[in-house]
């Protein structure tokens, strides 16, 4: 019988339709046995770090999952897994701090944001602001990417109007709620996206639970980018720094190989 990362090598790659491969792993994310489910992602986390192509794909499928707050008393389980087993590469993958360190305090929670935005003479509720997001109005869609409550920018994300530049702002902007940066990071249709990623990894107002596990994905000349800011929290640049020492060496022009 193949294990859970043989089943992921092979079964991710070979879907071509990303919400698939989402739910292909999240499956055996949510319902695998915890110490078969550590060695699972252990072994994925380590080919990943080798910058194999087929790992990063899987790892990629997994991060809509593992960034979901919905998930994170799995997350906490595979950390002490991690530790306790000895998986050093799926510890790095989930090393995280309870809050950002642009917020010192919790962030007020959503329904307590003021969105900035009136029609008609008064503020819209919360109710007007998600349908509103699933209109093709694009200039509210303008203003709804600036709204503060995490519903509004999960209807805003999914509408067909929105395009990669607008996530890229929105990923990029500060300062930002953790909550919204989780939002982006879980959805499957820009979660895939390189420029996302690296808006999200370099913005200080992402939480570490999202920051770290992304850095994952990004390659080489992405990393040193994330190493090189000013701003990118302690914990996020370390991340980066370790993973750019495990990345095989560069290959020389004589001997291509894909960026690693």
């Amino acid at each position: 019988m193949r294990s859970i990362s043989e089943r992921w090598l092979k079964g991710v790659p070979a879907l071509k339709d990303v919400a698939m491969r989402v739910q292909l792993v999240a499956t055996d994310l949510v319902e695998s046995d915890l110490p078969d489910l550590a060695q699972a992602l252990e072994t994925t986390c380590m080919l990943a770090e080798q910058a194999e192509p087929r790992a990063r794909e899987v790892l990629a499928a997994a991060m809509p999952t593992l960034t979901d707050p919905a998930h994170d008393e799995l997350v906490e389980r595979l950390r002490l897994a991690a530790n306790e087993s000895g998986h050093f590469a799926l510890a790095r993958l989930l090393r995280r701090r309870a809050r950002p360190a642009a917020f010192p305090e919790a962030p007020p929670e959503p329904d307590q944001r003021h969105p900035g935005e009136a029609r008609l003479g008064r503020a819209l509720t919360l109710g007007e602001r998600k349908a509103l997001a699933r209109s093709r109005d694009r200039f509210m869609l303008d203003r709804l990417l600036r709204d503060p409550h995490p519903l509004v920018i999960r209807n805003v994300l999914a509408n067909a109007r929105i395009t990669e530049d607008d996530v890229v702002r929105l990923a990029a902007r500060r300062p930002a709620f953790p909550d919204v940066q989780t939002e982006i990071a879980k959805h499957t249709r820009w979660s895939i996206r390189a420029r996302v990623r690296v808006a999200l990894v370099q913005n200080p107002f992402t939480p570490a639970s999202v920051s770290v596990p992304l850095l994952s994905l990004l390659v080489r000349p992405e990393l040193e980018q994330v190493i090189g800011a000013t701003d990118v929290p302690a914990i996020v640049r370390g991340a980066a720094l370790d993973l750019l020492e495990r990345r095989p060496p560069v290959p020389s022009p004589d001997d291509p190989q894909p960026t690693q």
